[in-house]
C-alpha cells in the first residue's frame, strides 16, 4: 500500500496538462532540473543545504523577472513536501491571508503539515499587510517565500526583513535558456522528445540569445515554430535559423521604469556625460529609450545636467537642450534620435563646472545661522525715503554707490550683511568660458579686499 501511495504521488506531482502553453509543462518539478543560480543552489550553498535537509526558513528571492523566483519557490515546496499555497500581492490581501493561515493551521495541527507561503510581488503590499504577515511567521504557522523585482531594503518593511533570510537571483544566462531548450527537445513526458523535431544549431543559438535570460520567452518561441512548420513527409519537423527570426525578432529587454534597473541605467548615463564619455552616454541614453523609457525623462536629466555638470563652463548648454527638447516635440521620432543625440553628444564633450553648488551653502548658512539684515544701504531707496521722514534721519540710500556711474561700471562695495563682510560662497570653475569669469571674480575679490 505504501509502495502504491508512493507511485501515485510521483505520477501525481508530474502529471501533464497539454493543453498548458511549453514554458508552463517544462517548470521545473526538482532541484535537478532547475537550472542557473548556482550560486544559491550549486552544490554545497546554503539554499540548497536548506532544500536538501528540509530546514527551510522565511526567505525573500528578489531579482530581475524571468530569473526563475516562482519556479524555484515551487520547487522548494516539492522538495520539501509541504503544502503551497500563493498568493498575489496585486490581486491578494489581508483577507485572503487571514483565509490562507487558518487552513495552515489546521494542517499543521491535524496533519503535521508545514505551509509554504509563496507572495508573489510581495513589495506590492503596503505596511499594514507585511505586517500581517509577522506573528504567523514567528508563530511557524507558515513558512514565507516572497518574490520580488525591487530592491527588499526599500520596498520591505525592517521587521519582515529581519524575520527572513534574503537570496539574490541573478539574470539567467544564455547557456541556461540553451540547456532548457535542448532539455524540452529530449523530455517525452512533457515537452517535444515524442516529436521528430530537427532544430538547426544556428536556430538553437538564436532562441536562447533573443531571449535575454527569460526561459518562457524562448520556449514560447520554440512552440510557435513548431506549431506553425509544415510536417515532411515522413512526419519530422525542422527549424531553421529564418523560422527562428521569424518567431523571436526583437531581444528581450528587461526594466521597469519604477524599478532599480531604471534608476541604474539613468545613473550610468549621468556618469558617463560627467566623465566626458560620449560612446558610454550614448549607450546607456539609447538602453534607456529602447527599454521603453519617456524620452521626457531623458529631457530632464540633460537639463539638470546642463546646470549642475556643466554650468558656467558652457551657458550656452542649457540653451541646447531647450532648443533640442522642442525640436523633439515638433518632429517625434525617428528624427528625434538626432536632437537626443545632439544634447548627449554636447553635454559629454562640454567642458565641466558644478560651480552652481554654491547654492547650497548659501542654502546650509542661512539653515544654520538664520537670515541676516540687509545693510541699509542696500534697502529699497523710497522705503528708506518714508523712514527717514518719519524718523527725522537722513536718507541711507544715499550711502548707496551706483556702480554704473563709476569706471568699468564697477565700484568697491559689500553687498553682503555686515556680519558676513568677505565670506564667500562662490568659487568658480577654471575651464571654458567659467574661467574669464573666474579672472574677473578674482579682480573683484581682490578689489574688495584691498578697499
Amino acid at each position: 500500500m505504501d509502495l502504491f501511495e508512493k507511485k501515485q504521488k510521483s505520477a501525481q506531482k508530474f502529471s501533464v496538462n497539454w493543453q498548458q502553453p511549453l514554458a508552463t509543462r517544462m517548470r521545473p518539478q526538482s532541484l535537478d532540473e532547475f537550472v542557473g543560480q548556482e550560486h544559491l543552489v550549486g552544490e554545497g550553498k546554503l539554499l540548497r543545504r536548506m532544500i536538501e535537509t528540509k530546514k527551510i526558513g522565511s526567505i525573500i528571492l528578489y531579482g530581475p523577472p524571468s530569473s526563475g523566483k516562482t519556479t524555484l519557490a515551487h520547487v522548494i515546496s516539492q522538495e520539501t513536501d509541504a503544502d503551497f499555497v500563493q498568493l498575489n500581492a496585486v490581486l491578494d490581501g489581508i483577507k485572503e491571508l487571514r483565509e490562507t493561515v487558518k487552513i495552515a493551521e489546521q494542517k499543521l495541527r491535524f496533519q503535521q503539515k508545514q505551509t509554504i507561503l509563496f507572495v508573489d510581488e510581495i513589495h506590492r503590499w503596503n505596511k499594514a499587510q507585511q505586517d500581517a504577515l509577522l506573528p504567523h511567521i514567528e508563530s511557524g504557522v507558515i513558512r514565507l517565500i516572497g518574490a520580488t523585482t525591487e530592491n527588499p531594503f526599500y520596498a520591505l518593511i525592517n521587521p519582515l526583513l529581519s524575520r527572513c533570510q534574503l537570496f539574490e537571483l541573478l539574470p539567467l544566462l544564455e547557456e541556461n535558456v540553451l540547456s532548457m531548450l535542448k532539455r524540452c527537445l529530449l523530455d517525452e513526458q512533457r515537452g517535444l522528445g515524442g516529436q521528430q523535431i530537427t532544430v538547426a544549431d544556428d536556430a538553437m543559438k538564436h532562441f536562447s540569445a533573443y531571449a535575454s535570460g527569460d526561459v518562457r520567452n524562448a520556449l514560447n518561441a520554440l512552440e510557435m515554430a513548431v506549431q506553425t512548420s509544415t510536417k515532411h513527409d515522413e512526419g519530422t519537423i525542422t527549424i531553421s535559423l529564418d523560422v527562428a527570426k521569424e518567431c523571436i525578432q526583437r531581444r528581450t529587454i528587461r526594466f521597469d521604469k519604477s524599478g532599480d534597473e531604471h534608476y541604474h541605467m539613468a545613473s550610468a548615463l549621468i556618469k558617463s556625460m560627467r566623465g566626458s564619455d560620449a560612446d558610454a552616454a550614448l549607450y546607456w541614453m539609447v538602453a534607456l529609450i529602447e527599454s521603453g523609457e519617456d524620452p521626457d525623462f531623458i529631457f530632464r536629466r540633460f537639463f539638470i545636467f546642463a546646470s549642475e555638470d556643466i554650468g558656467l563652463a558652457e551657458p550656452y548648454a542649457l540653451t541646447l537642450v531647450h532648443s533640442a527638447q522642442e525640436s523633439f516635440n515638433r518632429c517625434g521620432m525617428p528624427e528625434g534620435w538626432y536632437f537626443l543625440t545632439h544634447c548627449c553628444l554636447h553635454l559629454s564633450l562640454a567642458p565641466k563646472s558644478n560651480s552652481t553648488k554654491a547654492v547650497f551653502e548659501v542654502i546650509k548658512h542661512i539653515n544654520e545661522h538664520g537670515i541676516a539684515d540687509v545693510p541699509n544701504y542696500l534697502k529699497d531707496k523710497t522705503a528708506n525715503a518714508k523712514a527717514a521722514r518719519y524718523l527725522g534721519t537722513e536718507n541711507a540710500s544715499a550711502d548707496y554707490k551706483y556702480p554704473h556711474a563709476y569706471p568699468n561700471n564697477w565700484v568697491e562695495q559689500d553687498y553682503l550683511p555686515v556680519e558676513l563682510k568677505g565670506k564667500t560662497f562662490y568659487d568658480a570653475g577654471a575651464t571654458g568660458r567659467e574661467k574669464m569669469i573666474a579672472d574677473r571674480l578674482a579682480q573683484i575679490r581682490e578689489g574688495n579686499k584691498n578697499s
